[in-house]
């Protein structure tokens, strides 16, 4: 059963499965941690998914989002 779930999750990895895109931050930094991915130096050996997460997180943490005003309430 195991066996079964791991080869579901992997293949589910590798078609690029993700979370729905929550913001044009998010669309933004999930573009450029695409482009780099592959032109970044990995002298630890992370692997591909791992240096692209940290690119993703380095992007988030640069640029903030805007922050949400606040709603009146309805009257």
């Amino acid at each position: 059963m195991s066996l079964a779930v791991a080869v579901a999750t992997t293949g589910a990895l590798a078609q690029g499965a993700s979370t729905p895109i929550q913001s044009p931050q998010d669309a933004a930094c999930r573009d450029e941690a695409r482009d780099k991915v592959f032109s970044t130096p990995d002298p630890k050996g992370l692997g591909l998914y791992a240096i692209g997460r940290q690119l993703y997180f380095a992007c988030m943490k640069r640029n903030p989002a805007a922050p949400r005003r606040r709603e009146r309430p309805r009257t």
